[in-house]
């Protein structure tokens, strides 16, 4: 294929106003610029731009699924661009190649689907849960993979187009799995490269209200949706095993098994179960759909 266009797609809720200056400052700075940057403010109004980037202010929080569809379609509608990668607002790109290296990964393999960064905090430290295997001493091993990290990523825009985005439903938690999945199932290769590092400050995903219930109700969803059935069952008993003993705070584990409650109830989405084919292809990747 001819040289990639990348776009670059950040989404904020405007509480994080001088990490947002400086992670689109580590933008412009990219040795090869950007194609195309779009800056979308989630329920929020935006502050002025650099040059160059596109605002588009939402009147209401569309989570992080809703918010990511708005800034695809936007760049989709200004044109011509091939890959778009996602920032996570108080992230930062601490090499000035990193839109360079994801356009020469994408030029170099037409069914690259997702390339998932590596997410690393100032001290250089990568966290267990921001490695996208199972086997995760590693961090710094490259190689096909079944999901990806949200931090930040590149998405193929025709993948994209054939999977159908991002699932707006989930609003939050296991979105990035969902389209994963349905990139897998599609042919589409999952790469973790971690020579692509978003510096990110160390967190953990239970400071968000809401984390206990959304991971439990999507993973439920993700199990619906996706999962030929008989894995169905096997999937959800895994996942209620690991959070019973995982889990040390007891309201945390009642808002679980409230959300878990709400996804068996509720629909997240038209149903689309995987070929075995792809059952097959992420077991040999190392991650069988049951965990």
């Amino acid at each position: 294929m001819s040289r990639p266009r990348v776009g670059v797609a950040v989404l904020t809720m405007g509480d994080r106003m001088p990490a947002l200056r400086a992670l689109l400052e580590s933008v412009a700075k990219q040795d090869e610029p950007a194609a195309a940057v779009v800056v979308v403010g989630n329920g929020c109004a935006l502050p002025d731009l650099p040059p160059g980037a596109v605002a588009v202010e939402l009147s209401q929080n569309l989570g992080v699924s809703g918010g990511r569809n708005v800034a695809w379609h936007r760049l989709r509608e200004l044109g011509g661009i091939d890959v778009l990668v996602d920032l996570d607002d108080d992230g930062l790109l601490t090499d000035a190649d990193v839109i360079r290296t994801i356009a020469d990964l994408y030029e170099a393999e037409d069914r690259l689907g997702i390339v998932s960064f590596r997410i690393a905090d100032e001290t250089g430290e990568t966290q267990r849960r921001h490695i996208p295997r199972l086997r995760a001493k590693d961090p710094t091993r490259r190689g096909l993979v079944t999901t990806f990290l949200g931090g930040g990523h590149a998405l193929s825009m025709r993948m994209l187009e054939q999977t159908g985005g991002w699932p707006d439903a989930f609003f939050f938690t296991h979105e990035e799995t969902d389209l994963a999945w349905r990139a897998l199932d599609a042919g589409w290769d999952v790469l973790y490269e971690p020579a692509l590092v978003l510096q990110h400050p160390k967190t953990s995903p239970a400071r968000h209200a809401v984390y206990y219930r959304m991971t439990a109700r999507n993973r439920v969803w993700l199990a619906k949706r996706h999962l030929p059935a008989p894995l169905v069952p096997a999937y959800l008993a895994v996942w209620i095993l690991l959070t019973v003993a995982r889990t040390r705070s007891i309201p945390g584990l009642r808002s679980w098994l409230a959300g878990f409650a709400e996804g068996v109830r509720t629909s997240g989405g038209p149903r689309r179960p995987m070929r075995w084919s792809t059952v097959v292809r992420m077991t040999r990747l190392g991650r069988p759909p049951v965990i």
